[in-house]
């Protein structure tokens, strides 16, 4: 932010670790922050370290356990609370009571610039705003490509997003249009760099001539994995398969037990991965990205020019992001895993249409995002308070709310058919 001092500015980025993607996507920004020489000052805050045990426990550890058991669950969950502004007052008194000491953290750090990467910090601080205890509004970064109700805000100081669509639908729930800007989702600044695809797979000793499919299969667990390989081991054609386990040990095992067994008898060759920090090489590397669509691994395969086979999305975030990326042309999906080699396949003797989704893959490619983000903050003029937002009358909002939200809901029931969409 440019206060026409020489001072530098002190920046706060805040995210919650509530799945990956958010921490990753404040990383990212944080990275270009510290390069920045406008900047003097900048922290980067997982919130839900400032919280108490029971609330860490129901955003991370509830979160993830419905992911891995009860998926249908958890979309219903986001479908049922995708109602803008309902129950906020509520839900601002419940954050409130359970991140007192984030509360008081973020006054005493008293920050020029403040950049949230997921919706409950920027509640907060949009709170600590309104009552005056600090002297700046939120700058929100939306990390899927549709926006969940639990985004909308009444104290922001801009909203940045993935996608024009995005945009007309939350100025259609009364966020101010010339505070919001279309700028992709932030990744890490490695992404602007371009690198050779045969480079690449030199890099990792992946033989050069072969068609590469990368796994991401961190969220899928260990059983889900080895029927996703057994599928791919039905490939006839010759084929390398990138497994990234990430942390696992015990998923990493388990697709180095199938390696061995497998690497010799046939056409498809896996190639295990533990954590990396190697993902920008690896995704340079392959032609075909196999995983689930959340918002920063698509970001970043779409900065790689990486079409996408999704497999099971989780309902909610992950299926509205399915939507989009089917409907750009980037993207198969794979609802049943037995189809799984026969789709690839399709692709694999149909190189004009994986050139044409890689070639759509421009529509989604801002790898540049963070700093974008960054310049733009950074760009504005120093903040005055307001001392009462504008808000929309109640009525009205919700009201709008529900026209959109149900339109939403139709179009998902109809869409079954969507072309990309398998039966």
């Amino acid at each position: 932010m440019v206060d026409g001092s020489s001072k530098g500015s002190k920046v706060l980025i805040l995210s919650a670790s509530a799945g990956a993607g958010h921490v990753r996507a404040a990383d990212a920004i944080f990275k270009i922050c510290r390069a920045d020489s406008r900047v003097a000052e900048v922290e980067h805050w997982d919130m839900l370290k400032y919280t108490n045990r029971l609330f860490r426990h129901i955003y991370s550890q509830v979160y993830l356990d419905l992911i891995n058991r009860a998926p249908k669950m958890l979309g219903w969950i986001y479908d049922t609370t995708d109602t803008p502004w309902r129950n906020e007052k509520k839900r601002l008194a419940f954050e409130k009571f359970n991140a007192g000491p984030f509360l008081k953290a973020v006054t005493g750090f008293n920050p020029d610039l403040i950049i949230c990467t997921h919706f409950t910090p920027s509640t907060l601080v949009g709170w600590l705003y309104e009552v005056g205890r600090i002297d700046v509004r939120p700058a929100i970064c939306v990390t899927d490509f549709d926006c969940h109700a639990m985004w909308l805000a009444h104290t922001y100081q801009y909203y940045f997003l993935a996608l024009e669509e995005t945009r007309v639908h939350m100025h259609r729930l009364g966020i101010d249009p010339p505070r919001m800007k279309v700028t992709g989702i932030p990744i890490d600044p490695v992404f602007m760099e371009p690198m050779d695809k045969q480079e690449a797979r030199r890099r990792h000793g992946l033989k050069p001539d072969r068609f590469t499919i990368l796994v991401s299969a961190g969220g899928y667990g260990v059983g889900p994995v080895e029927l996703l390989i057994a599928e791919l081991l039905r490939i006839k054609s010759p084929v390398q398969v990138i497994v990234i386990a990430g942390r696992s040990q015990e998923l990493k095992a388990a697709v180095e037990e199938l390696a061995g067994r497998h690497n010799t008898a046939g056409p498809v060759e896996l190639i295990p991965v533990g954590y990396t920090t190697q993902m920008h090489e690896f995704m340079a590397a392959a032609d075909l990205l196999i995983g689930k669509p959340g918002g920063l691994t698509t970001s970043e395969a779409m900065a790689r020019q990486l079409p996408m086979c999704i497999v099971n999305p989780i309902p909610g975030q992950e299926e509205r992001n399915s939507d989009h990326l089917l409907e750009l042309g980037v993207a198969i999906r794979c609802n049943n895993l037995p189809t799984l080699a026969y789709k690839i396949e399709e692709l694999l003797h149909c190189p004009d249409r994986l050139a044409v989704m890689r070639a759509n893959t421009v529509k989604l490619s801002r790898p540049a995002a963070a700093r974008e983000i960054v310049e733009t903050v950074m760009s504005l003029p120093k903040e005055r308070r307001i001392e009462q937002p504008h808000r929309w009358p109640f009525v009205q909002r919700s009201a709008v709310g529900r026209r959109v939200t149900a339109g939403r809901l139709l179009r998902r029931r109809r869409g079954a058919g969507k072309q990309g969409v398998a039966d």
